[in-house]
């Protein structure tokens, strides 16, 4: 069984110290909050106690670098649900990373990923394009690396969940 409190506990034991940052389950959207005179810490926050928004919003900030990460949101535009389709190439364009990590932190963990084109009100455009990207984005991390955070963070899933290291062949990219 995947609960969010475990994430938030592996979060914490991975980064509070070392990056200042803790991991908070919120209600509404997911937002990224630098450390202010309010709160000493970073706070990567995820939607209403959801395990994959954990997991998503944990992907965003491992990519953020430390620039962004003393911004709000990392300082990224965000065109909420509604996109046209020119928006949602933008979209996924920018997503295809965050997702990946989220695949692998997913698989690490043995929970199920979900693709989220994020746009149910917006013009319908064909997934098949976003899900390649993904997977090969995948495919590239498992071979090349990933970045610093992320695998202390998919090292410490494995650990927590008792999995082995992940291969190319374990993920599908019709499965999602």
């Amino acid at each position: 069984m995947h609960h969010y409190q475990d994430l938030i506990s592996l979060f914490k034991q991975t980064f509070q110290e070392s990056n200042g940052t803790i991991l908070v389950s919120g209600e509404g959207e997911p937002l990224y909050q630098p450390r202010s005179e309010n709160c000493p810490h970073h706070q990567v926050i995820f939607a209403n106690g959801f395990y994959q928004s954990a997991l998503h919003e944990i992907a965003h900030w491992c990519i953020a670098g430390d620039k962004r990460r003393e911004l709000v949101d990392y300082g990224y535009w965000y065109q909420p649900d509604g996109r046209s389709a020119e928006q949602q190439s933008i979209f996924e364009g920018v997503e295809s990373k965050p997702q990946a990590i989220e695949w692998i932190f997913s698989m690490a963990a043995g929970s199920r990923f979900y693709v989220s084109v994020d746009n149910l009100a917006g013009e319908a455009t064909d997934p098949t394009t976003f899900k390649l990207a993904i997977y090969q984005r995948v495919c590239h991390y498992l071979s090349a690396g990933l970045p610093p955070q992320a695998k202390f963070f998919y090292e410490a899933l494995l650990k927590h969940y008792g999995n082995q290291p992940l291969r190319v062949e374990q993920f599908d990219v019709e499965a999602i």
